[in-house]
């Protein structure tokens, strides 16, 4: 393709914004990575090479030096970078540095974060020569709709350029008076893909463990920082460039390993465990043992993710093989390789706990509305159940002296009988007290008869 005076690379005005767009996010990137972020459908990176020369030539790009791979690195001039915040509708101020000199070491790490960038957006191939309006579009047919066989689809992506932020500092405030903090080597906001903010840190595995793991104290401390708005009530600091997550915690942060040729499996594995172990403070939450039942079996309680940062894992060849909308993410404390909207959420916080106490609650009180009915039901048995004959009462022995009735003649006084002995009717308990003892019975009693 020819070009003009102006641009005599050939550039179009389309390909040239692509790569201001990409390298005011990226701040150094290849004209090949360029291609693959902005324009895949492009048959080759020769565009983007165009635009960067073009863009040279009028002193919005430079090239200071070469990827490990031996490809030239591309960015932005100071006035490239306000061309670049014109292109992303962004304020100049938000832009960040233009990375010089970064460009003379090969820039590894920035190399992998763009290839985190890349492997997550996944943005689709467009066609590159737009059909004429006078002609109408032909409807596919069968065979174009369907993939051809062993064809495996692009996997989709989430958010785009736009959505990202690279080399992005997270300052705090010191005893000193200066200012620092950590740096987070992008940040992405994808609300339609269920991410209003997302963290996103780059481990090419050549730094120790501990040392990556101190990062995250960092950020929690950053995460804590309190500021008050106009109304007098506190809200915290990160809340002021960034959307509430939506969920209970901390924005989550994602660590995306790059072991490249340097690291094996189980290497990688053990750097995993590491890093998880020295920050399990960070991930783990307060459990609240908060009962729930009238049972042992039942107790029961819940993690309280108020103060904690959920902190996930990945590796860059997993993004780039399944994509981020696959099960490509280890939520620590999790298990098992998630989804990313499974990664996120909290299997055991306060709400899945009063979800569960709800359920025991319902199963009480469906077990008590059985035990009412089957009383209610043995209640109305009983009451059609006809009463029971009573008893004939046992009969009195009769009296041993007169062989009456022993409670005695119909309308006897009793008021004035003896007390009652079991063996005499009051008539014969009168008689027998008023007879005169003997001589013997006076002197030692009377003696009591046998039955």
């Amino acid at each position: 393709m020819g070009g003009s005076r102006t641009y005599p690379y050939g550039s179009t005005s389309a390909v040239r914004a692509h790569v201001l767009a990409a390298l005011g996010v990226l701040k150094l990137a290849t004209a090949d990575q360029m291609h693959r972020l902005m324009a895949p459908g492009h048959k080759d990176n020769k565009a983007s090479r165009n635009a960067a020369l073009d863009l040279a030539r009028h002193g919005l790009a430079v090239s200071e030096g070469s990827a490990r791979d031996g490809n030239k690195l591309w960015n932005l001039t100071p006035l490239g970078l306000d061309a670049a915040a014109e292109v992303l509708d962004r304020p100049a101020g938000e832009m960040g540095g233009t990375a010089r000199g970064a460009a003379r070491s090969g820039a590894p790490h920035a190399m992998a974060v763009n290839e985190m960038v890349i492997a997550i957006t996944r943005t689709p191939a467009t066609a590159t020569r737009p059909v004429p309006r006078q002609q109408p579009a032909p409807t596919p047919t069968a065979t174009e709709r369907e993939p051809a066989p062993g064809l495996v689809l692009e996997a989709p992506g989430m958010g785009w350029v736009g959505s990202w932020s690279t080399e992005v500092p997270l300052n705090l405030p010191t005893s000193r008076g200066n200012r620092s903090g950590v740096r987070a080597d992008a940040v992405l906001q994808a609300p339609e893909a269920g991410l209003p903010v997302l963290f996103v840190e780059v481990d090419n595995c050549t730094e120790s463990a501990d040392t990556l793991a101190a990062k995250f104290e960092k950020y929690l401390r950053y995460f804590r920082l309190k500021t008050k708005n106009p109304l007098g009530s506190e809200s915290p600091v990160w809340r002021t460039q960034y959307p509430s997550t939506g969920r209970e915690g901390h924005p989550p942060v994602v660590v995306v390993f790059n072991p490249g040729t340097r690291t094996g499996p189980q290497a990688l594995k053990n750097r995993m465990n590491t890093v998880m172990e020295l920050t399990r403070l960070v991930w783990s939450g307060s459990y609240h043992g908060a009962g729930g039942g009238y049972g042992l079996e039942e107790r029961d309680g819940y993690y309280d993710y108020a103060d904690a940062i959920p902190l996930l894992f990945t590796t860059l060849h997993r993004l780039q093989t399944s994509g981020p909308r696959e099960a490509v993410w280890w939520r620590c404390g999790h298990g098992q390789w998630e989804t990313l909207p499974d990664a996120l959420a909290n299997p055991a916080d306060h709400d899945a706990w009063y979800a569960r106490d709800e359920q025991r609650r319902r199963r009480r009180d469906e077990e008590s509305e059985r035990q009412h009915q089957e009383w209610a039901a043995e209640r109305e048995r009983w009451a059609q159940e006809p009463d029971p004959e009573p008893e004939p009462a046992p009969e009195a022995a009769p009296c041993e002296r007169c062989k009456g009735p022993i409670t005695g003649p119909l309308g006897y006084d009793l008021e004035f009988a003896p007390a009652e002995d079991g063996r005499h009717c009051p008539s014969c308990r009168t008689d027998l007290r008023q007879q005169h003892s003997t001589l013997r019975q006076a002197v030692f009693g009377r003696r009591p008869r046998s039955k």
